[in-house]
């Protein structure tokens, strides 16, 4: 499989992120599929399933939830690339590990699994755009937006 999936070029985009290793680049393809389909990030995740369900009733305003509605395997295999993030983090500088520890600290207080849903929503916006644009993975300018 990867060796059908390295002449693409989100194959190269996806290896240029910290912590996505060939394995995972190449399970996300196959998932996913062609992401300059999705005309947002918005609906990337939605295809995902992570988008936002709210649920409301009159004033009553019940606690927000992710959608669970696209694909699970996605869903999986992004969580486990955010938890490889998470344990690499000392080898490269990686805007989303940065990103779950400012979750982590004052004044958000996300639990691991909440802080971890956020940092997928943020790689698959990097992700997006890094694919709809064709350019590789900066340290310097992901820091700076």
């Amino acid at each position: 499989m990867e060796a059908l999936a390295s002449p693409l070029p989100e194959y190269a985009i996806l290896r240029q992120i910290p912590g996505i290793g060939s394995s995972s680049a190449v399970r996300f393809i196959a998932e996913a599929g062609d992401i300059r389909r999705f005309s947002t990030s918005r609906a990337l995740n939605a295809y995902a399933g992570i988008d936002i369900r709210r649920y409301q009733s009159g004033k009553t305003f019940y606690s927000d939830r992710i959608n669970k509605r696209g694909n699970p395997k996605l869903r999986k295999l992004l969580y486990l690339m955010i938890q490889n993030m998470l344990k690499k983090q000392q080898n490269t500088p990686n805007h989303i590990v940065h990103y779950y520890y400012r979750q982590k600290e004052e004044p958000y207080n996300k639990c691991h699994k909440v802080a971890s849903m956020t940092c997928i929503n943020k790689l698959l916006k990097t992700i997006h755009y890094l694919t709809i644009t064709n350019k590789m993975y900066d340290y310097r300018l992901a820091t700076t937006s």
